[in-house]
Parts: structure tokens; sequence; C-alpha cells
């Protein structure tokens, strides 16, 4: 299988009493596929490209209906790659994650329409999410949030969560 290289923006989307928005996709070919994923998705390339910040922007509007100036977004926490299929497509996915920090109305406020989230979605508790026997990407996620929230404004350096085959590793 070709594999499509893509440069991807995601967005720790964190509530006022830190719940994180996953989003819920499937993979329509394989049955019972399914998992919780963070807002966002690819920077668009071309003529008029777009950076990471501005495509985590874009995401979160598309995907959530809020708007969010791109100073609301923290420098990188984490990157990730990522290698997978969905469709009968395979990908070769290069992540960079930023946390935002909503108000308790503008969680209310969320709207997914999204298609990549007709499944679902849901403000984790990082409780919940660090029990939760579904399939959350990354892995680990709750952990590595946990230690994000910890540090308050002093962020550190960004970290690379690996290298992943999500297809030889699903769970």
């Amino acid at each position: 299988m070709t594999l499509t290289k893509r440069r991807t923006s995601r967005v720790l989307l964190v509530d006022d009493r830190d719940r994180l928005l996953l989003l819920c996709g499937r993979d329509p070919r394989r049955p019972g596929a399914r998992w919780w994923f963070t807002v966002g998705g690819a920077v668009e390339d071309g003529e008029d490209g777009e950076d990471f910040v501005q495509a985590a922007v874009r995401e979160v509007e598309e995907e959530t209906a809020l708007i969010l100036a791109a100073h609301r977004l923290s420098p990188v926490v984490w990157t990730r790659r990522a290698l997978f299929s969905v469709d009968g497509r395979g990908f070769d996915q290069y992540e960079e994650y930023r946390l935002a920090r909503v108000t308790a109305d503008e969680a209310r406020g969320v709207e997914v329409t999204t298609e990549e989230a007709r499944y679902g979605h849901r403000w984790w508790p990082l409780d919940a999410l660090a029990t939760t026997e579904r399939t959350v990407r990354p892995k680990r996620l709750a952990w590595h949030l946990s230690a994000v929230l910890a540090a308050g404004e002093s962020l550190p350096a960004p970290m690379h969560l690996g290298d992943f085959d999500e297809d030889a590793d699903p769970g």
C-alpha cells in the first residue's frame, strides 16, 4: 500500500474542568474499528499553504464551531509520527500537538458536525480517559496530558511521543 505523507496540527482542547474534547471515528472497512482522537487535522499545502498554527485554528473552527485566536494556543507540547490506514488508504502522518484552554461557555457552545466525528464526541475527564478500554490516540493520552496540565504556564520543551504503526498495534 502506498502511504500518503501528511502533516497535521492537533489541539488538546481542555475545558475549565480539565476535561479533554475527543472525537470518535471508525474505519468503514474494518467492522468494530473505532478510536477516539483529538481535534485537528491536515496542514493545507499549496500556493496559499498554511503553517501548523493556522491549521490548528482552522481545524478547531471546522470541527467545533469555536473561533480561537492563535495566541490562545500553547507552543508545541508533543510531536508524534503515526503510520495507519483508513478506508483502504495508508498514511504516514507527522503530528504536532498544542494545548488550548476554553471557558465553560465556550465548551457548552461546541458544535461537532464534522464527518470525521460522526460516531461521537465527548468531553473526557482525565480519570475516565486514564481507565477507558476504548482505543484512544495517542496512547497514554491521559498520562501525557496530566503532565502538561501540571506544568501550567511553565511548559517544558516539546516531547516526541514516538513513532507508531497503528495498524500493527491497534489498541
